[in-house]
C-alpha cells in the first residue's frame, strides 16, 4: 500500500497539505490551532532525577488526536514557576522535548508532529540558556549585522534543544518610556526597529525564498521567527499595558507598521497579534489589520498567532467563547494561546458561527510551517536522546560560549555615555581607591531584564565585579550599598557617604530592575500584578508601568549625598527605560552612562568603557525625556514648531542618536550627486547619493554612527514630521583620520504615507541632514519636481 502523499517528502508542500487537510476531522483540525496547555506542566521530575510526560498532557493530546503547538516546554521563570531543582536544562532539553513528540507523532491517528514554541526574547528563556542584552540595549549599538549573529547562535542553541518557533518581541516603539515593557523595544524609530527586526529573521531563520515567504525548508540549525506584537502595542494611552491606543491610519502605517513591514519582507514565519484595540477593535480580532493590511496589502502567508489569554477577552464582545474563536478566527488569527476560545472552534462551526473553510484556511497555514520546518521527516531533535544527551551538550557548548562572546560584545557596544566633563573618564591607571556605590551595582538578576530564566549561582559578571577585575594592580575597589531599589530608606547613606569621602573617585550605580521574584504575583499571562506600589525588587518589565520617570527617592538622595562630598562621580544607569535624571544632578556628576539591561555579562562591559580599554560607542535609540510631565519627547513628531512649556522646555534631555565618546569628531557639509529630480515614474525617484565627511579630531580612536535624517520642507499631501531617520552606518576612524560616508537615497527614502495610505515619493522640498543625533544635523535640499 502506498504511503499517504502527505507523507512524501518529495511533493510539494501545498499538495501535502490539501492531502492532510483532506484527511482530518473537525475535532483534528481544531486541534493544530490551538496552544492551550502551559508547556512546563506538560512533564515533571521523577523520583530519580529524570523527566515524564504528565498525565494532563496525556488528555491535552487526547482531546483532539494531536496536538497544534507546545507554548514553553522549556521555559523557567518565577511566574512558571520552573527552576534548576524542577525543569529542563540543556542537556536534557532535546530529550524530554522528544519524549513529548514522539507521543504525538506516534500515538495519534495522523501523526501530525507538534510545534515546540519558545520565548527567545533577548536569548532562549530557558535553564541554561544564554541571555542577551535587552533590546532596547541592542538598538543602542545601531549595528543590525551584530544582533544577526546573535540571532542565528541564538536560533541555533532553541533548535538543538528541540524548539521550532521562536516567539521574539521587535515590532514595538518607544513611544511612551512609562510602559513596563520598553525595554523589549528596540528604541523609538520605525526605520531603526525595522532593521534590527529584519535581521532578527534573517539571523534566526536563514536566507528567505526571494518573495517573502521565508525559507522554502528551514536548516536544522534555524527557527521559525514569530514577530511581537502587531501593531501599535508601544502607543498605548499614558504608557498603561495592554491598553487602548488613539492612533489614527496614517500615524499606524508611518510609525508602528514600517518594522513589521520589513519582518514580512525578510519572510518572518508569524506575527502576534497585540494586545491593544485599534479603531476599536482588538487586534487579535481586526480584520482591518490581520487580513486588509498584513494578508491583503503586504502578501503576508504566514502565521498570525494570538497573545496570551488574548481570545477570552473576546467573550466580552460575542458573548460567548466559541463566539469569541470564531471572532478571532474570520478576523485572521490562526493560532491561540492558553486560551477556552479556540479550543471550542468546532462548535463555533456547527453553530454556524464561523465557516469550516476558514478553519482550513488557518489549519493549512498551521500545517506549511510544519512541513518547511522538516518536522515530518524529522521530528526528533535527536535520534537517540537519552544516549545522545552528552553529545548534544558538548556540540551546543562552543556555540554557546560564542553567544557568550557576543552577548558581551553587544552589551559593550550599547553603553551611551549621556554627558561628560571632557576629564573624569577614562578613569586613570593611577587610581588607587574606587568607591562602587548603589542598588545596582552587584546583581546579576538586576541587569539581565524581564523574561529571563534563572541563572546559575556564581554566573555572569556585575558591575561591582567587572570593576574589581579591571581596576590596576594595588587599587582597592570598595562597595556599599547606599540604599535600595525603591523607597526613601536613607539608612544606608551615612556609609556610603564615609566611603566615597575617602575615595578618588566614586561609581554609582542606579536604575531600575525588571528582575521577577518568587512572591512576585502574576496574572494568568505572565505579567507582574501591580497594586499598590512595584513588586519587591521590579521597577520595569511587563505589567510593572511608572506614572514617574525619576530615579526613586533614595536613588536621588544617594546621588545627592555622593555629590556633596566633592570628589568625581561617574553614575552608570542600568536600566530598562531610560530614567529622567534632573539636570542639576546630572550636572555634579563627571559622566554619566547608560548601560541599559547589559546582560549577565555587562558588568565586564561597563567596566572596560569606564577604563578605557573600550571606547563608548552607544548612541541612544530612544529620547531621554527631562521628566514624564514633558511626554512625549521623541524626535520625529509632527513638526508644528511648538516652543514648550512655560516651566521646561519641550526638548529632551539627550535627543534621539546622542551619545559622546572620548574624541571629537567633525562633519562637513552633505553633497547630493543632484539637488533636483523629477519623478521617474508615479511616486518614484532616480537614485541619488548623499555623501559626507567626518573627521576624528581628538586623540582616541572611535567608531563614528553617522546618521541620516529627512525631513520635508515644502508638498506633500500631510503634516511633515520635524525629522525622520532614512540611513545610518557606523565607521571606525583613527585619530586625525577622516572619511566620506556615502548614504544611497532612493524612493523610499523620500517616500511618506499618502491619502492612500500607500508609501510615495510626493514633489516638494526635502532637507537631507547628516550628523551625529537627531538634533545636530547639517543639511542640504533636495527638489523632486512633478
Amino acid at each position: 500500500m502506498s504511503q499517504p502523499r502527505y507523507r512524501d517528502p518529495a511533493a510539494p508542500v501545498a499538495e501535502r497539505v490539501r492531502d492532510l487537510l483532506s484527511r482530518m476531522t473537525l475535532t483534528e483540525k481544531a486541534g493544530q490551532v490551538n496552544q492551550r496547555m502551559y508547556g512546563w506542566q506538560a512533564y515533571e521530575r521523577t523520583p530519580a532525577g529524570g523527566h515524564r510526560l504528565t498525565e494532563a498532557f496525556r488528555v491535552e493530546v487526547a482531546a483532539y488526536d494531536g496536538m497544534g503547538a507546545l507554548y514553553g516546554l522549556q521555559r523557567a521563570d518565577p511566574w512558571s514557576g520552573v527552576t534548576f531543582g524542577t525543569g529542563i536544562g540543556a542537556a536534557e532539553g532535546a530529550g524530554v522535548s522528544d519524549a513529548v513528540q514522539r507521543h504525538v507523532v506516534e500515538g495519534t491517528r495522523l501523526g501530525i508532529p507538534v510545534l515546540m514554541v519558545e520565548e527567545m526574547p533577548h536569548g532562549h528563556q530557558a535553564l541554561d540558556g544564554t541571555v542577551l542584552p535587552v533590546n532596547l540595549a541592542v538598538g543602542a549599538t545601531w549595528d543590525p549585522e551584530l544582533y544577526e549573529e546573535a540571532a542565528r547562535l541564538a536560533a541555533a542553541g532553541l533548535r538543538a534543544r528541540g524548539g521550532h518557533v521562536a516567539l521574539v518581541s521587535a515590532l514595538d516603539l518607544v513611544r511612551d518610556p512609562r510602559w513596563g515593557r520598553a525595554e523589549e523595544c528596540f528604541g523609538e524609530d520605525p526605520y531603526l526597529a525595522a532593521r534590527f527586526t529584519e535581521a532578527l529573521v534573517r539571523g534566526a531563520q536563514g536566507p528567505g525564498d526571494g518573495a517573502g515567504r521565508g525559507p522554502a525548508a528551514y536548516g536544522a540549525d534555524r527557527v521559525a521567527v514569530v514577530l511581537k506584537h502587531f501593531a501599535g502595542q508601544g502607543a498605548t494611552v499614558g504608557g498603561r499595558n495592554s491598553a487602548a491606543t488613539e492612533l489614527g491610519a496614517r500615524e499606524l502605517h508611518e510609525i508602528h507598521l514600517p518594522a513589521a513591514l520589513a519582518g514580512v519582507r525578510a519572510g518572518a514565519a508569524g506575527v502576534m497579534a497585540a494586545y491593544n484595540e485599534f479603531d476599536g477593535a482588538p487586534c487579535a480580532a481586526s480584520p482591518e489589520l490581520l487580513t486588509g493590511v498584513l494578508r491583503e496589502r503586504w502578501g503576508f502567508e504566514g502565521l498570525v498567532m494570538a497573545d496570551g489569554c488574548a481570545l477570552d477577552r473576546l467573550t466580552r464582545l460575542a458573548g460567548d467563547p466559541a463566539a469569541a474563536g470564531a471572532l478571532a478566527l474570520r478576523a485572521g488569527t490562526d493560532l491561540s494561546l492558553w486560551d477556552e476560545s479556540f479550543p471550542r472552534l468546532a462548535e463555533a462551526v456547527r453553530r454556524g458561527l464561523v465557516q469550516e473553510s476558514t478553519l482550513d484556511a488557518a489549519v493549512a497555514r498551521v500545517l506549511t510551517l510544519k512541513f518547511r520546518l522538516g518536522l515530518f521527516e524529522r521530528p526528533y531533535a535527536s535520534k537517540a536522546p537519552a544516549p545522545s544527551a552528552p553529545r548534544i551538550a558538548e556540540n551546543t557548548l562552543i556555540a554557546e560560549n560564542t553567544l557568550i562572546t557576543l552577548s558581551e560584545r553587544i552589551a559593550r557596544q550599547s553603553v551611551v555615555l549621556l554627558s561628560h566633563n571632557g576629564t573624569t573618564l577614562p578613569l586613570p591607571e593611577r587610581v588607587r581607591r574606587i568607591a562602587v556605590l548603589g542598588p545596582n551595582a552587584d546583581s546579576v538578576p538586576q541587569q539581565i531584564g524581564d523574561y529571563t530564566a534563572p541563572q546559575r549561582p556564581g554566573s555572569g559578571v556585575t558591575v561591582l565585579a567587572g570593576i574589581r577585575a579591571a581596576a590596576p594592580a594595588g587599587c582597592a575597589v570598595e562597595y556599599a550599598r547606599g540604599c535600595e531599589l525603591v523607597g526613601g530608606d536613607r539608612s544606608g547613606l551615612p556609609a556610603a557617604v564615609a566611603l566615597a569621602a575617602g575615595s578618588e573617585v566614586a561609581v554609582v550605580v542606579l536604575g531600575g530592575s525588571s528582575a521577577r521574584e518568587p512572591d512576585t504575583r502574576f496574572d494568568a499571562n505572565g505579567a507582574a500584578i501591580v497594586t499598590s506600589g512595584p513588586p519587591a525588587g521590579m521597577t520595569c518589565g511587563e505589567g510593572v508601568d511608572l506614572a514617574e520617570l525619576r530615579l526613586p527617592e533614595g536613588q536621588s538622595a544617594l546621588l545627592e549625598a555622593v555629590a556633596d562630598t566633592g570628589i568625581p562621580v561617574v553614575v552608570v544607569l542600568v536600566q530598562g527605560r531610560p530614567h529622567a535624571v534632573p539636570e542639576e544632578s546630572a550636572a555634579r556628576a563627571g559622566a554619566v552612562l547608560s548601560a541599559w539591561y547589559p546582560g549577565p555579562w555587562g558588568g565586564r562591559a561597563v567596566a572596560d568603557i569606564l577604563f578605557g580599554a573600550a571606547e563608548p560607542e552607544g548612541r541612544l535609540p530612544v529620547s531621554v525625556p527631562r521628566s514624564a510631565a514633558q511626554l512625549p519627547v521623541y524626535y520625529n513628531g509632527k513638526d508644528h514648531g511648538y516652543r514648550g512649556y512655560v516651566d521646561q522646555p519641550a526638548t529632551p534631555a539627550h535627543p534621539f542618536g546622542h551619545g559622546l565618546s572620548y574624541t571629537t569628531v567633525a562633519y562637513g557639509t552633505p553633497r547630493l550627486s543632484g539637488t533636483a529630480v523629477p519623478l521617474a515614474a508615479p511616486g518614484a525617484i532616480a537614485p541619488l547619493t548623499c555623501v559626507v565627511e567626518v573627521r576624528n579630531t581628538g586623540a582616541r580612536p572611535v567608531t563614528e554612527t553617522v546618521q541620516l535624517y529627512v525631513r520635508r520642507v515644502t508638498g506633500g499631501s500631510s503634516w511633515p514630521r520635524v525629522r525622520e531617520l532614512r540611513g545610518f552606518t557606523r565607521v571606525a576612524l583613527a585619530p586625525g583620520e577622516r572619511a566620506e560616508v556615502s548614504f544611497p537615497v532612493t524612493t523610499e527614502t523620500l517616500a511618506s504615507v499618502t491619502r492612500s495610505l500607500e508609501r510615495a515619493v510626493e514633489p516638494g522640498t526635502f532637507e537631507l541632514g547628516t550628523g551625529p543625533s537627531a538634533d545636530r544635523t547639517t543639511g542640504v535640499e533636495l527638489t523632486v519636481e512633478p
